[in-house]
């Protein structure tokens, strides 16, 4: 059954996949692996997104095209925010000092959670980076070498 909503706010599949540059199809698979919540649907079934839908959405992607994650990378950062949220949600300012302890504990563990895997990232890339830059120092050896050599053994050097 179809929630009524006001529309207002609200984008469809299509404009909501041109807004993010994604296609529906990619919207789908997100929704279909967990990394987005099931879309509020207007009467005849169509997909609605909200302005926070598509703030994940941003999100996704910026995880995904900026810093390289895989979707199951991206799933455990989202799942992280998600209780980041769920804590934000349930705060209440007349709670005691051990419970809100307790929520900023869980908040603490989750956002170290994501700092772990975007730590992997970085030693990946930097791993990377510096075999390429060593890649590089080589065939400046090499330049170095072949401007110093007479031509004719640059030529032979070479074969």
């Amino acid at each position: 059954m179809a929630e009524s909503v006001s529309t207002e706010r609200f984008l469809q599949i299509g404009e909501a996949a041109e807004r993010a540059s994604l296609t529906q199809r990619t919207l789908r698979y997100y929704e279909e692996k967990g990394l987005l919540s099931p879309p509020t649907r207007m009467d005849g079934g169509f997909r609605l997104y909200s302005p926070e839908d598509m703030e994940r959405i941003d999100r996704i992607r910026q995880l995904k095209e900026l810093l390289g994650f895989s979707l199951a990378e991206i799933k455990e950062m989202m799942e992280a925010e998600d209780i980041r949220l769920q804590i934000k949600a349930g705060w209440r300012k007349d709670a005691d000092a051990d419970e809100k302890a307790d929520k900023v504990r869980l908040g603490r563990e989750a956002t170290l959670q994501q700092l772990a895997l975007i730590d992997q990232k970085m030693e990946k890339m930097a791993s990377l980076r510096a075999e390429l830059a060593e890649r590089v120092r080589k065939y400046d050896e090499l330049l170095l070498r072949f401007a110093e050599l007479p031509e004719s053994e640059a030529a032979t050097s070479q074969s």
